[in-house]
């Protein structure tokens, strides 16, 4: 009875691997992969973000995103343009390429005229009641998870690999992640995150992209919050690339004045 189930491991990894392919990457590898997609110096687009409850009620804010990187770090800047209740708020977050080394983050509430640093429990808060938490809005480092690929897919038949993540870190806000990566474009097409006790909490999924100005540009995302059927819409245009944007518009006074 043993070596017949010994036989059976054996034979189920085996078909696995050529499942995966011989020249399938590990899962390590293809993250990082994603990580260093290549994305310009800078980018400048306008956004929109939909909300959308559960009884499919909509509320639709707009935002002017401006993205810079260099000097081992990424800098992002979001205003919000409308509606009235939102105008003038500003969020800016820091991602650094050093492994370990957590974003740095602040929002600007103009009815509090002040500004607020995200303070590292405050990241699984969720963002402006979106589907996103602070920390959704970052660039995790691929170093922070271990990651192994788990199997292949076809989605709009574009062949993916399957990529299940685990935080090295205790306590982290997602017990593990699994994202489906589109193999050469390096895109993740689909990610579902499951809350700390194993339970599937959202997904995210890419509607749109395409190669704007030699870059591959997610364009369209939806996240779906499967617990409270919450939906985030985020739809870019207007996208341009390597303008020259100035380092120094990435800073607290820059939020206080808005554009």
């Amino acid at each position: 009875m043993k070596n017949r189930l010994h036989i059976s491991l054996l034979l189920a990894a085996a078909c696995a691997c050529m499942a995966l392919g011989e020249s399938a990457p590990d899962g390590a590898e293809v993250m990082r992969k994603v990580y260093d997609r290549p994305a310009g110096k800078d980018m400048k687009a306008s956004l929109t973000m939909t909300l959308r409850n559960a009884r499919g009620d909509t509320r639709v804010r707009t935002i002017q995103q401006f993205l810079t990187t260099g000097n081992d770090v990424e800098k992002k800047l979001m205003f919000f343009l409308e509606p009235a209740d939102v105008r003038n708020t500003a969020f800016m977050n820091w991602s650094y390429t050093e492994a370990g080394k957590n974003d740095d983050q602040w929002i600007y509430l103009p009815a509090l005229k002040r500004i607020k640093r995200i303070s590292s429990s405050g990241k699984s808060d969720y963002f402006m009641g979106s589907d996103f938490t602070y920390d959704d809005l970052g660039d995790r480092h691929p170093d922070d998870d271990t990651h192994r690929v788990t199997g292949t897919d076809k989605i709009d038949g574009k062949r993916c690999f399957i990529v299940e993540s685990t935080p090295r870190e205790k306590g982290y806000m997602y017990s593990r992640t699994v994202t489906w990566v589109i193999d050469g474009l390096w895109i993740g097409l689909k990610k579902e995150f499951y809350d700390t006790k194993g339970k599937l909490l959202k997904t995210l999924s890419v509607k749109e992209y395409s190669e704007i100005d030699g870059y591959w540009t997610v364009a369209h995302t939806e996240m779906h919050n499967v617990q409270k059927n919450h939906t985030t819409i985020m739809k870019l245009y207007d996208i341009t690339y390597d303008t020259g944007i100035a380092d120094n518009l990435f800073s607290e006074r820059t939020m206080q004045r808005g554009l």
